[in-house]
């Protein structure tokens, strides 16, 4: 099987389209992200639709054919380098029966978010292409670490990540090397059974979440492991779980890390012998760092924690 495709890296004066292709947001929550975008000697541009709102029972950033329209556009057009989504939400499973790649895959770039822009990530690995899970534009709003934006700018420059990450005692120990799959956990269990759910066959699964009853958090990994999903994985990395169960009842509510969505995960895949890696600086967290969906990484996991792409 091919390795995915990586884009070619971003020069200065390069052209990055903003779209967004699930939640609507207002301008004043993009200005931060845009200007971060500017000052590193990029030219964002703006989708016809970014602002657009179009309310059905959940606030979307356009109706589905607008938001469609959007996100062709700045996937095939020539003078687009790169492509980063405003903000996730919900609504990118709309669009993955209608996307196009017919320029793009003449020329190849950068898709980059998280959240539920994990399907659209979903859908270009299938299609054969790596992705950026990072930051959105809106989150540089939110008082987040510049390292987040930092280094996803040096991933679209070509330089691929390493981290060293604090040790926790739910970890596995072990090694593994694979292909990096996964995002959001909702969206992972969300494209369960479709046609655009990730190929778990030997990969390094990653998942994150944030505001998840813990039933809910169990109920998505029992489907996971009814799909055979962990009898199939090489590795398991754990990002940032947060604003978990309700604020009143659990005391790691803002925590980053919850402790009890970390116990839930251990108590589930514990029978299971490859290497697990809690904590990783991924996620709907303060420090939130970019990988690559796609990419080849190796995973080591005992007294110094490693991940390398």
């Amino acid at each position: 099987m091919k390795a995915p495709i990586f884009p070619a890296p971003l020069k200065k004066g390069d052209k990055i389209a903003i779209i967004s292709p699930a939640g609507s947001v207002e301008k004043p929550q993009l200005e931060n992200g845009l200007h971060i975008i500017r000052s590193k000697g990029y030219e964002p541009v703006l989708g016809e639709h970014l602002y657009t709102k179009f309310s059905n029972g959940y606030n979307y950033a356009g109706t589905e054919k607008e938001r469609i329209s959007d996100i062709n556009w700045a996937l095939n057009d020539p003078e687009i380098s790169a492509v980063w989504a405003s903000r996730g939400g919900y609504g990118c499973q709309h669009l993955v029966e209608h996307l196009k790649l017919s320029e793009f895959r003449e020329n190849p770039k950068w898709y980059i978010g998280y959240s539920d822009n994990t399907v659209i990530q979903s859908y270009l690995l299938k299609k054969g292409y790596a992705s950026i899970h990072a930051q959105t534009v809106k989150t540089s709003g939110f008082g987040v670490t510049p390292e987040g934006y930092d280094l996803t700018f040096d991933i679209l420059k070509g330089k691929l990540p390493e981290y060293s990450i604090k040790k926790n005692k739910l970890n596995t120990s072990g090694f593994a090397q694979g292909e990096l799959v996964g995002g959001n956990l909702a969206l992972i269990y969300a494209l369960l059974g479709t046609k655009y759910s990730f190929d778990f066959k030997d990969k390094i699964l990653f998942i994150e979440d944030i505001g998840e009853k813990f039933y809910a958090l169990d109920r998505m990994l029992m489907s996971l492991e009814l799909a055979g999903v962990f009898s199939k994985i090489k590795g398991l990395i754990v990002g940032g779980m947060t604003l978990m169960e309700d604020e009143k009842e659990n005391i790691n509510y803002e925590e980053s890390y919850d402790e009890f969505s970390y116990r839930i995960i251990a108590e589930r895949i514990s029978k299971y012998d490859f290497p697990v890696i809690f904590g990783f600086p991924n996620g709907h967290i303060y420090d939130n760092r970019p990988i690559i969906i796609g990419a080849e990484i190796s995973m080591k996991v005992g007294n110094k924690v490693e991940v390398k792409f």
